[in-house]
């Protein structure tokens, strides 16, 4: 890619949408040979060749889902680390169920490198890894059928803010000493505590 920005969103395209071929060579013309890949399902590590396990879990994704609905909702690239991320809501629909249908949103976060050896200008990159991120509720949309995993873990997340909500104001007097004699991060000695002599603030970190 020359302008990662503007190219992504057709090469995931053409990674998901295109027949087996086109979307071999999108692999093999954007991935590194040592590509890695990682998924809460699936993982290739990075060695030499390993970009062939990319091209088998894509080609096993399409023929589970001949016609996967994908989008590019945003991307944003940090030129300095050389990594793209892009927000991708997608629906995923096994042909051999009737009626399962999974609608999820995903970040991607691309691990670019610089092709040696470029020619042009501007430099190509290339992807050196694939990172899936999803939130564990729309993780659980692929194997849950009529949705129950999905609302029970919904529910749960309710139910976990409900108990950070009650342990805040539970334990605020702990909070109060963090605030007036700990200090956040940072440490007083012993003889300020103590003492209550107005000392300087000790930051370890420094």
């Amino acid at each position: 890619m020359e302008n990662p920005v503007k190219e992504v969103s057709q090469v995931i395209h053409s990674l998901t949408q295109t027949p087996p071929s086109v979307q071999r060579a999108t692999i093999e013309r954007y991935f590194t040979p040592d590509a890695s890949f990682t998924h809460p399902f699936c993982r290739t590590g990075s060695f030499n060749g390993s970009r062939w396990l990319i091209w088998c879990i894509y080609r096993w994704y399409k023929i589970l889902s001949p016609r996967i609905e994908i989008s590019v909702d945003s991307v944003a690239f940090d030129a300095h680390s050389l990594l793209l991320y892009v927000s991708i809501h997608q629906v995923f629909k096994i042909f051999v169920i009737p009626g399962f249908r999974a609608p999820v949103k995903l970040v991607t976060v691309l691990q670019l490198v610089r092709a040696p050896a470029s020619s042009k200008a501007q430099p190509l990159y290339l992807i050196a890894s694939q990172n899936d991120l999803y939130q564990v509720n729309e993780c659980v949309k692929f194997f849950s059928v009529l949705r129950i995993v999905w609302l029970f873990v919904l529910v749960w997340q309710f139910i976990a803010t409900g108990f950070c909500v009650l342990g805040a104001i539970l334990c605020s007097p702990i909070s109060w000493m963090e605030e007036n004699v700990v200090g956040g991060n940072q440490e007083r000695g012993v003889k300020e505590i103590v003492l209550g002599d107005g000392g300087e603030w000790v930051d370890k970190r420094a």
